[in-house]
């Protein structure tokens, strides 16, 4: 599964943690988080993500 970044904060989603703290599983990629989500660090809404490159 891919890990995406925020390009406002820098915040990486990596599905394999999740966003527990939205009540967001573990195992959960990124195209499945609920439209509504938002990055956990600055607010913005998942437009404001691109793919992340190790």
């Amino acid at each position: 599964m891919k890990k995406y970044v925020c390009t406002v904060c820098g915040y990486i989603y990596d599905p394999e943690v999740g966003d527990p703290d939205s009540g967001i599983k573990p195992g959960t990629p990124f195209e499945k988080l609920p439209k509504d989500w938002v990055c956990p660090q600055c607010g913005v809404e998942k437009d404001q993500f691109e793919p992340y490159e190790d």
